[in-house]
């Protein structure tokens, strides 16, 4: 709520602040028990610690890799609902200057059907399309039907690509499908 005026704060998405990395980092590591397999998520969260993980989101923020690399935080208002993260694409078959990607994108499961991940996916297409990209592509776990039901809703269509991530020892896999959209 606004002290001066006494209306609530509405809710918004925009660059994340330095200050809000912790927030970024903890919300980060909380999601990765929802959408990970159990196995994997418990790798991840032992193989890097909260600090660690709230230096690089600071970094980020403050010291992007690449000028088109941005975090974007979504807020009820009051706090750090979700976030994404938008840059150049990084696949082999991804053209230079012309194709942008998601690469996180995260809403807190206890503030979803809010209409926050639609502001944020919005935000993201906007930013991208600003940042001068054509198409836009987002990696999505192949057993998250939700996020890539939200995403297909959007506009979003798979585009047959798939891959396969998880730790060097490959003990642990994860399959994903890459969704495309034109900006």
């Amino acid at each position: 709520m606004d002290a001066a005026s006494r209306e609530p704060t509405a809710a918004s998405v925009r660059l994340a602040w330095p200050a809000e990395a912790s927030d970024i980092a903890v919300l980060q590591r909380r999601s990765w028990a929802v959408q990970w397999p159990a196995e994997l998520a418990e790798l991840m969260l032992a193989s890097v610690s909260l600090a660690d993980m709230v230096d690089t989101w600071r970094q980020a923020i403050e010291r992007p890799p690449e000028a088109a690399f941005r975090v974007l935080a979504a807020t009820d208002g009051q706090r750090v609902v979700g976030f994404a993260t938008t840059m150049p694409s990084q696949d082999e078959d991804a053209e230079r200057g012309k194709d942008g990607a998601i690469d996180q994108f995260v809403v807190d499961p206890a503030a979803q059907h809010q209409g926050h991940g639609s502001r944020l996916l919005n935000a993201c297409a906007d930013t991208l399309r600003a940042d001068g990209f054509d198409h836009a592509s987002c990696w999505v776990n192949a057993s998250d039907d939700a996020l890539r039901r939200f995403l297909t809703v959007a506009g979003w269509a798979a585009d047959r690509a798939t891959r396969e991530i998880g730790p060097e020892d490959e003990s642990v896999r994860l399959k994903q499908v890459r969704l495309h959209t034109s900006l």
